[in-house]
């Protein structure tokens, strides 16, 4: 990470949608991560809880989930003091709440209504994007809110792409929101394994390094 420049990017255009706080939190250069991956995640998690302070969001509970490149997504609405197991999408339309993705080349996925009264944040990387998690997503925020699919935007965040990988699964997903109705897509374009000095990437890393944290907040 270059000098002066802080570890946390606004997605764009999520800064734009009214009542909604969405985060990506990049590489933290001082902290060693070169270990095991629940190592690297304790070393990580004061930092990201201190920057979630600093982004005026510390107030608000982080729920997260296990992970598991699966497709099963879970409504939020309320806190949870440990990650939720078997799954790989949070959704929510309680506000005051933090969804929190942790990713290293897999790509996170922000699925946001228009108006900022619902959300959806997942984690999609090979296995989670063959498995349509972002039509489960947006399916779920369908039935929840009963709003049409052109009524949410998805952004798509840094991750690996070719030709540091073999499979375009940012491409996969764009498609798999149009395919859905979502008319408005956004792909930051960024390759993680591009761009160590910003992101912790797995695969050029070895293994052996930490995550990035993507966050949405339904703002009380």
């Amino acid at each position: 990470m270059q000098a002066g420049i802080p570890p946390v990017e606004i997605p764009s255009p999520l800064g734009d949608i009214p009542g909604i706080v969405a985060r990506f939190l990049c590489r933290i250069s001082p902290i060693d991560t070169c270990c095991e991956r629940s190592v690297a995640m304790d070393r990580l998690k004061s930092s990201h809880l201190s920057i979630l302070q600093d982004q005026g969001l510390g107030l608000f509970p982080l729920v997260t989930a296990e992970q598991v490149h699966g497709r099963k997504v879970s409504l939020i609405t309320q806190p949870s003091d440990h990650p939720l197991p078997d799954v790989d999408g949070l959704l929510t339309i309680r506000r005051g709440i933090t969804l929190g993705i942790y990713v290293a080349d897999c790509a996170p996925v922000w699925l946001v209504a228009r108006d900022g009264s619902a959300g959806a944040l997942l984690h999609s990387g090979k296995k989670g994007t063959e498995l349509a998690i972002m039509k489960e997503g947006l399916g779920a925020l369908i039935a929840l809110t009963g709003k049409p699919a052109e009524e949410f935007l998805a952004v798509i965040g840094p991750c690996i792409r070719p030709p540091c990988y073999e499979v375009d699964f940012a491409r996969e997903i764009a498609d798999q929101a149009s395919d859905a109705g979502i008319r408005e897509i956004h792909d930051a374009g960024i390759c993680t394994a591009c761009h160590p000095d910003r992101y912790y990437s797995y695969r050029k890393e070895m293994g052996m390094t930490g995550r990035m944290l993507a966050t949405l907040t339904l703002l009380p």
